[in-house]
């Protein structure tokens, strides 16, 4: 069993990786060193929401696959 759940959140830790690379970001560091003074606060549409939704589900996820294995360890 532990062996399944260890399996489990590399998979899950992969996945949720991959989501945090597809995310978007407009401005990057350049606003950090002043380029860019406009508002860089825009609204999320479409795909951009879903793996926003999907990160934050994967991440919970992750999380509840940690406390499994620190439980039953």
């Amino acid at each position: 069993m532990d062996n399944n759940i260890a399996i489990a959140q590399i998979v899950v830790s992969v996945i949720l990786m991959i989501l945090i690379l597809l995310q978007q970001r407009g401005t990057a560091l350049g606003s950090a060193f002043g380029q860019d003074q406009s508002s860089s606060y825009t609204s999320q549409r479409g795909i951009q929401k879903k793996i926003f939704w999907a990160t934050i589900a994967v991440a919970g996820l992750f999380l509840a696959l940690a406390v499994m294995n620190l439980v039953w360890q």
